[in-house]
């Protein structure tokens, strides 16, 4: 009760400079930093001979001395960017606990200075704070510049499904988390008193020592009330609007204009939440940091901030002066790069998004199994992705893994194996004693299921190094179905795909990619793109859609990862959950966000 009465008396003081700051910092990252960032790294792939990355190709990108250099060049300036965000928030809060009032000048004049000894060798640990520990955590209380990192959903899935790998994870967790607990206050102690960042992390532990439970649960709810208020806010603007809207119904005007209304409401709303959120939580931490103080008898540091009426003003000129220039300047090159073809506006793209069976209905039946075939055609998926390997008398199975152990439980390679010695094999029961003797179908199986039922395929290739004429192998059995309108050969292994060309033309080519930067319309064996969600961005999806190819995500399981995939407007969504992503594609051409509050609120009321 006594840290959220100091927050909020914090955030009271100086408000108006809050709000003001984090809107000057967000406009000047939108408009300059972000760009130039982007600017910067696309410069490095540039010099460094490489148009585009992709994990096959990332570990030489990383290794050229000169992408090396640039990188970390460029964390450095990430880090002094956003550690200027939270020294600004720092000292603005210092300021309000001073009883001092402060402006965004002074502000942003007193964050350059003590900024600056960040490029001391002692406080090169504060990159590792601010550019991973922090966002790693997502506690809500990184700069707005670096906001979130998150871990690909592909790889949780993966995680989670691996018991060991779970609790390897559940325990470096907790580790970090007790790392960040123990340095939550290091930057305090860097910014508001001058110490090197070895000796701010020392102090901090100590002032943290024995109250790490409580600060974390503070930190929490800190973050649970600040996004439950908003909501409520949300939710109680809407409700008066539309009863606004009930009395003044004879109205026609009025009637049709409430949607714009709300719209326009929460727009601001969010804008507000925005602005707000992260000075919040730095306040809450400030709070904590004084409170500790106090009750440890350490002594206070003051910052004085120096106030000089005139030179004000002139600065203030000169401030407003070199905002319309950055503006202007920033504008302008955004005009020049879309005049020079560096910039695409999205072509119409008008395709629905489609489903791909991640490995047939996968989530209900065992992988890879014609079982699981049947159930994704049931489901309503649009495509069957399934994984092709060779054995070692060169018959095409459907098989993932290279090696049959986790779903079959023989510890043998697929290479090593033949066919009728494969096809003896138990395929269902690791997943459910109900499927207790499906098999390892072979490519032809599913071709012939797929051609009967009129089933779209993704067939990737999986090779092992191991094979002859793989490529080909696949290909001839593809036409001999003659199915090559109904399929897509995709593969991790550009090279696989280059060979799919040489061999047919014809064939309809994916490329699947983990990592995906740059410019893919280098890759020109590759019809379209499967990508990893978390490389995907609109800018990549303009640039795919308007290079005429077509852009698959993989592998979404979560309606949220879902509709950022909808509205970004990729061509398939590749998941596990068939049904969710069918009804989420169906919610979307028929929903928006203010019928759903709508909604909700007529079930309520």
């Amino acid at each position: 009760m006594k840290n959220l009465k100091k927050t909020l008396e914090m955030l009271k003081y100086n408000q108006k400079t809050l709000i003001q700051f984090e809107f000057f910092y967000k406009i000047i990252s939108s408009l300059l930093f972000i760009p130039l960032f982007l600017w910067i790294f696309n410069f490095t792939m540039k010099i460094a001979g490489f148009s585009y990355l992709t994990l096959e190709n990332i570990l030489a990108f990383l290794l050229n001395p000169f992408s090396l250099f640039m990188i970390l060049l460029l964390i450095m300036f990430m880090t002094l960017y956003a550690l200027f965000d939270i020294s600004a928030l720092i000292i603005i809060l210092d300021c309000s606990y001073q009883k001092q009032k402060i402006t965004v000048k002074q502000a942003i004049f007193t964050s350059l200075t003590k900024i600056k000894k960040v490029f001391s060798f002692k406080n090169i640990l504060i990159a590792f704070l601010i550019l991973f520990l922090i966002p790693f955590l997502n506690l809500g209380i990184s700069s707005s510049f670096i906001s979130t990192i998150k871990v690909p959903e592909f790889i949780m899935d993966f995680i989670i499904n691996n018991k060991i790998l779970f609790i390897l994870y559940i325990l470096v967790i907790c580790i970090l988390s007790l790392i960040l607990l123990k340095w939550i206050y290091a930057l305090h102690y860097f910014i508001l008193e001058g110490e090197n960042f070895k000796e701010a992390r020392k102090k901090s532990s100590l002032l943290s020592k024995k109250n790490k439970v409580k600060d974390f649960l503070v930190i929490l709810c800190t973050q649970i009330i600040t996004t439950l208020f908003y909501i409520l806010f949300i939710f109680i603007g809407i409700l008066l609007i539309l009863w606004i809207n009930k009395i003044f119904n004879h109205i026609e005007f009025f009637r049709n204009f409430t949607i714009t209304i709300i719209w326009v409401f929460i727009a601001f709303s969010f804008l507000a939440f925005t602005l707000l959120s992260t000075p919040i939580s730095y306040a809450s931490i400030s709070s904590l940091y004084y409170i500790h103080k106090i009750n440890k008898k350490e002594k206070i540091k003051k910052i004085i901030i120096k106030s000089n009426e005139e030179k004000e003003k002139k600065s203030h000129t000169l401030f407003k002066i070199a905002f319309i220039v950055i503006t202007l300047f920033s504008g302008t090159m955004l005009t020049y790069s879309i005049y020079n073809g560096n910039f695409h506006f999205n072509i119409e793209h008008m395709r629905a998004t489609e489903v791909t069976a991640h490995r047939g209905a996968s989530a209900y039946f065992p992988e890879n199994t014609l079982v699981a075939f049947f159930g994704a055609k049931d489901l309503g998926a649009d495509w069957i992705e399934l994984d092709v390997q060779q054995t070692n008398d060169k018959k095409l199975i459907v098989l993932h893994d290279t090696n049959l152990k986790r779903t079959t439980g023989v510890n043998q390679n697929t290479w090593e194996m033949d066919y009728e010695t494969i096809q003896k094999l138990d395929a269902g029961s690791f997943f459910s004693e109900e499927f207790k003797g499906e098999k390892i179908p072979l490519l032809e199986d599913v071709l012939s299921f797929a051609k009967k039922n009129n089933m779209k395929l993704n067939i990737e290739l999986k090779p092992t190094g191991h094979e002859t004429n793989f490529e080909q192998d696949v290909i001839d059995l593809i036409k001999k179905y003659n199915y090559k309108e109904n399929c897509v050969v995709t593969s991790q292994n550009y090279e696989v795909l280059k060979n799919v060309k040489n061999y047919d033309s014809s064939i309809h080519t994916v490329y699947v990619m983990s990592l995906a930067y740059g410019d893919l319309t280098k890759l020109t064996y590759a019809d379209h793109f499967s990508i990893e969600a978390s490389s995907i961005n609109q800018s990549l999806v303009n640039k795919i859609h308007n290079s005429g190819k077509e852009l698959y995500a993989w592998t979404i399981n979560t309606e949220e990862n879902m509709q950022k995939m909808i509205d970004l407007g990729v061509d398939n969504i590749i998941t596990d959950n068939i049904t969710l992503a069918k009804d989420t594609i169906a919610k979307s051409k028929t929903s928006n966000i203010i019928q759903e509050y709508i909604h909700l609120i007529e079930k309520w009321f």
